[in-house]
């Protein structure tokens, strides 16, 4: 088959981390760009699969990336000033990588904020100090710092990423069959429009249904992507943007104290914090307010302003269902109060059936509810690609729509993906995507009780978060 060359990148290119996502991503990369392959290196301490790349001719270095040795072996990497950084790993800090970038002159990408070792677990910030939010405002503010410098985007995977991508795609969707005009251009248009729509809020819904033919093992942390990844946001704090409609904080809810405001923390973990919320087929279900960039970046990139007071803000978060293992994974870790010690990503020969269904979930608008977003199933993944899954591609996906953009725009300095040509990299990555679908839907989070028991509900306006709430 013949793909697609979207972009070339000239000078060398650095992969950092080479996991489920860092594997997936490799065919895609040498499908869709062009480059000097002898320039091409793969920093990851394990050898486990240091096979695929030798296979590719790609050059391995077999070392961790620390606060004492990044800046040096990436200096020697980088001798000519020119090149790209994608960073896949654990436990290197973005915010470093991000400066040493600008000062090499090269461009980055990231699917995450992520701190050095000690953030995550055992330390001793406190919790609201461990959130995503800090993290998110330190990259903002360091980003107006190097206003045109090279491109380095940051969080830019399948969520966050991909899903602020859709969200654009849904209200245009959304402003067609409700005969709203719409032609957005700037930032300031697109927060306009949403409120224009009436959303008050959007889930990022999101429903693994893959399944292996052999069962779970007791002790063992199973998960269809990176199992540190999904224990790291998970235990930090559950988080979300915060609307302007909303009438009263949760139990344990609290404000920020410093910066914009645009979100709020529940002192309670992320993995540990249920939400009803709703996807395809499956219909209503739980998923868990799992801490992501996107829960912040959308909210505040979708306010509108009357001078400083916010006049319009919806709510969002993510509300995931994660495969049924690493459900049954996370109950044994909640129940333990221990990490585990066995870890295991289902490969793609291991799942027999089932897929990924993730997209944005806006409520509160004339049509009520719709969800809209990528319906992928793991034998459309398995026959579009090597080394991934349906959830891992649809991340893989994301990072290369991300790289051509970042290639076709070199000089954008510190963005995110709310902040990117939606249509470019929807028209990069749709290929990968299974079927794009719009569902709409009368169902509200105050329906569906088997029976009824004392809680707190707001009959008054269905889409308070009260109503979503489900601890």
């Amino acid at each position: 088959m013949t793909h697609p060359v979207h972009t070339r990148i000239d000078g060398t290119l650095v992969m950092i981390g080479f996991g489920s996502i860092g594997r997936g991503t490799l065919p895609l990369i040498l499908r869709h760009i062009q480059l000097d392959r002898s320039q091409f290196t793969v920093i990851e301490p394990s050898d486990e699969f240091a096979h695929i790349l030798a296979e590719h001719g790609i050059a391995h270095l077999p070392l961790a990336l620390t606060a004492d040795n990044y800046a040096s072996v990436l200096r020697g990497l980088f001798p000519n000033g020119r090149g790209f950084v994608v960073n896949l790993s654990v436990d290197v800090d973005s915010v470093e990588l991000m400066l040493l970038c600008q000062e090499l002159g090269v461009q980055y990408i990231d699917t995450v904020v992520e701190p050095w070792p000690g953030f995550y677990f055992g330390s001793p910030l406190p919790n609201a100090d461990r959130t995503n939010y800090p993290l998110r405002e330190k990259v903002r503010a360091l980003g107006k710092q190097f206003v045109g410098g090279p491109t380095a985007v940051s969080c830019c995977g399948a969520n966050p990423g991909m899903v602020s991508w859709l969200f654009k795609e849904a209200l245009l969707k959304l402003a067609a069959d409700t005969g709203v005009a719409a032609d957005p251009k700037t930032q300031a248009d697109w927060a306009q429009l949403a409120m224009t729509l009436g959303v008050k809020g959007v889930h990022v819904a999101e429903r693994d249904t893959q399944i292996s033919a052999k069962p779970k093992p007791q002790g063992v942390f199973v998960n269809t992507w990176s199992v540190d990844g999904l224990l790291s946001e998970g235990y930090q704090p559950a988080e979300l943007g915060w609307g302007t409609h909303e009438k009263k904080l949760p139990p344990l809810g609290h404000r920020f104290k410093d910066g914009p405001g645009y979100a709020i923390w529940i002192d309670r973990p992320g993995a540990d914090t249920r939400v009803r919320s709703w996807c395809p087929d499956v219909g209503p279900q739980f998923g868990y307010v799992v801490t992501h960039n996107e829960s912040l970046s959308i909210p505040d990139y979708y306010t509108v302003w009357d001078g400083d007071r916010a006049l319009y803000r919806p709510t969002c978060h993510y509300a995931y269902h994660p495969c049924n293992d690493a459900i049954l994974s996370l109950h044994e870790v909640n129940g333990a109060g221990q990490l585990p010690e066995k870890k295991h990503i289902l490969t793609v020969d291991e799942i027999v059936s089932g897929g990924d269904d993730l997209g944005v979930f806006l409520y509160g608008h004339a049509k009520g509810a719709m969800w809209y977003g990528s319906r992928l199933s793991i034998d459309e993944a398995r026959a579009l690609a090597p080394y991934q899954n349906a959830t891992g591609m649809q991340v893989t996906s994301a990072v290369l729509a991300a790289m051509v953009w970042v290639a076709e725009n070199p000089n954008a300095g510190f963005v995110e993906s709310d902040e990117m040509d939606h249509a470019r990299c929807l028209e990069v990555q749709r290929p990968y995507l299974g079927r794009i679908e719009c569902h709409y839907t009368d169902w509200t989070p105050l329906q569906n009780r088997i029976n009824r028991f004392a809680e707190d509900r707001d009959e008054d306006d269905p889409w308070q978060f009260t109503n979503f709430l489900a601890v």
